[in-house]
């Protein structure tokens, strides 16, 4: 069925300009002004922004981690993100140490088959041998998949050392695919973790002191020289400090292509809220990286103004009260993660547009484009023009909302922005040109999602290398 969506003012990363978005099926046919269509579907969005559909480049739905599982599902996770604005979710499929990477992907695919929006998976490379190797290529070839992530933390567990970052680096490199990486030196955290509950620290207000700034920023310098020496491109998650947008600032100033994400939530809170003296309150925080001393927010939300870190995501991760309560005596065992996927866009307006940290074009490029752009799902997803898919956002930018875990949409038991009031909300949600949120009312349908393959970045990388190499000393030049 067509869909026209009529009177509002469409909002690209580049542009804003009054006019109507006709969709066929799933797919945007026309932008322009006075369009018309016998029999289909009118939305007035007069007085409304028109958004290109949000992308969260990540979450984790269904996560197995630290002896419990995420208690948001494919559906409710998916159907959660429309309520909010955003329509294709990057997930991870994370193999368990010694798993085979495609019995863990097969897993995961088996878990999204419920989802309700589109989605689309980053694979992390946890262990290596010839036949991850392998399996890297498959993916890329058979499934689409462009982006491998690397977890510098959690020693003894999925944590990469730089063996398992060297081999998989290169042959990312070799796949015309992108890394990824959560930078927290594990050495260093298992090793903090230890000196802080022996000091007698065994509350929440403990994790934050085992994972300091310093130790984020080590990894993340020490990822992207390794990177710079390969050759090979990198996009920093969950970019929470000073000294990790310093690192990827001075790479990106050398020429090395090195991209950055910083979540909403470490745009907001500041680690004050680990000293809670409500056990349950704090425990929900935490999350890795931590949230940091308020410094660092004005540092990373400069560095989304510059350009520095180019997407914005959640680390959506849930995990209910009960589950949070296996650390209740040690810090140590409190699971990481928390809510977002359904506040994130709103929490952005209403911090970043209303307070003119960004215009509402640059809101779409760190929502949406710059996502699509960074992970080449452009210009599918990420823009409304004719041909791209028909994920768009009639967005109200005087609506207004208080979060709240007793309202949300999101399968936990708590928010970490309750009582937040936001202004800047989603009217309507259209997922391959489907109404699927509308006035509050949510519509999803399990199963409805579709799982959107990326290509890599092969030739352009091919020709990278060879212009590296062209471009490298030689041994009279060296002299």
């Amino acid at each position: 069925m067509a869909l026209l969506i009529r009177g509002g003012t469409v909002v690209t990363s580049d542009a804003e300009l009054r006019a109507d978005v006709l969709t066929d099926g799933d797919t945007i046919v026309a932008v322009g002004t006075d369009l018309d269509a016998a029999g289909a579907e009118v939305i007035d969005a007069g007085g409304a922004y028109v958004l290109p559909g949000g992308i969260d480049p990540h979450t984790h739905f269904e996560l197995p981690f630290m002896g419990t599982v995420a208690s948001e599902d494919f559906f409710t996770g998916t159907s959660a993100a429309a309520a909010g604005g955003t329509t294709t979710c990057i997930d991870f499929v994370i193999p368990g140490p010694g798993q085979p990477v495609m019995d863990a992907w097969k897993d995961w695919n088996g878990w999204a088959e419920k989802a309700a929006c589109d989605f689309s998976f980053h694979v992390a490379i946890t262990w290596w041998d010839d036949s991850v190797s392998r399996d890297m290529g498959r993916l890329t070839e058979e499934f689409g998949v462009n982006s491998f992530k690397h977890f510098m933390a959690y020693k003894g567990a999925i944590m990469c050392d730089d063996e398992v970052l060297v081999n998989s680096f290169m042959r990312a490199r070799e796949l015309g695919a992108l890394c990824t990486i959560h930078a927290e030196n594990g050495e260093l955290v298992w090793r903090l973790q230890q000196q802080i509950y022996d000091m007698g620290i065994h509350g929440p207000e403990g994790h934050p002191l085992s994972r300091p700034p310093m130790v984020e920023g080590e990894a993340a310098n020490r990822a992207i020289r390794i990177a710079e020496a390969l050759g090979t491109p990198v996009y920093l998650v969950h970019n929470s400090c000073k000294q990790s947008v310093e690192a990827i600032r001075r790479a990106r100033s050398e020429g090395q292509r090195v991209y950055g994400e910083v979540l909403a939530q470490h745009l907001i809170f500041d680690d004050s809220v680990y000293r809670n003296p409500d056990w349950r309150q704090a425990a929900h925080y935490v999350m890795s990286p931590p949230f940091r001393p308020k410094g660092h927010q004005e540092v990373l939300w400069e560095a989304l103004q510059a350009g520095t870190l180019q997407t914005t995501a959640t680390d959506h991760c849930c995990f209910c009260t009960p589950q949070k309560a296996a650390g209740r005596d040690d810090f140590r065992l409190i699971p990481n993660g928390t809510n977002g996927v359904e506040d994130r866009m709103s929490v952005l307006w209403h911090h970043g547009v209303r307070t003119g940290r960004l215009t509402p074009s640059e809101f779409v490029a760190v929502t949406s484009t710059n996502t699509a752009k960074i992970f080449n799902i452009h210009p599918r997803k990420g823009v409304l023009q004719p041909g791209a898919d028909a994920d768009i956002v009639v967005w109200d930018p005087e609506g207004t909302r208080r979060i709240s875990a007793e309202t949300h949409h999101q399968n936990i038991d708590f928010n970490i922005y309750e009582g937040m009031d936001v202004t800047g909300i989603p009217a309507v949600t259209v997922s391959q040109g489907k109404v699927v949120w509308r006035d509050g009312q949510l519509s999803t349908v399990r199963g409805a999602g579709r799982y959107v393959k990326r290509p890599t970045w092969a030739p352009f990388m091919a020709a990278a290398a060879k212009a590296r190499e062209l471009a490298r000393p030689t041994a009279v030049e060296r002299d």
